[in-house]
């Protein structure tokens, strides 16, 4: 589960990875990450609406997204913002779909943000990203 430290809470830092980050976006999801920040711990929020489905799936897809971004919050510069849009796709992924997703669109919002991407390596040893070809 992603560290209590790393979720985002405020308002005003969901508006301003929305507004000053660079996009990554895949078929199930939209990451908008903003890495001008230099202090403190990185921060991620999550955005499932009422597209996704009802309740019962709008959690389910926020649990996972939380579970698969515990490995990527490593990898983010110190105090960025990230916040992960789930769209209506995202309510018919497998976890795996989810997990190559997100680390293909948190690396191209790092590249669009100027910090490399870079690879993910997931806890099950998948690595994802950069030279995972």
């Amino acid at each position: 589960m992603l560290s209590a430290r790393n979720r985002m809470r405020r308002s005003e830092d969901f508006s301003g990875a929305l507004r000053g980050g660079a996009r990554g976006a895949s078929r199930t999801l939209v990451v908008h990450l903003n890495a001008d920040l230099t202090e403190g711990d990185p921060l991620v929020g999550f955005a499932v609406s009422r597209a996704v489905g009802n309740s019962v799936v709008r959690h389910r897809v926020q649990r996972r997204l939380r579970h698969l971004m515990r490995d990527v919050v490593p990898g983010l510069p110190a105090g960025a913002r990230i916040v992960v849009r789930a769209l209506p796709a995202a309510a018919g992924a497998t976890y795996d779909d989810l997990g190559g997703d997100l680390a293909r669109a948190v690396e191209v919002a790092g590249r669009r943000a100027g910090h490399g991407g870079g690879r993910v390596v997931r806890r099950d040893g998948a690595v994802s990203g950069k030279g995972s070809r």
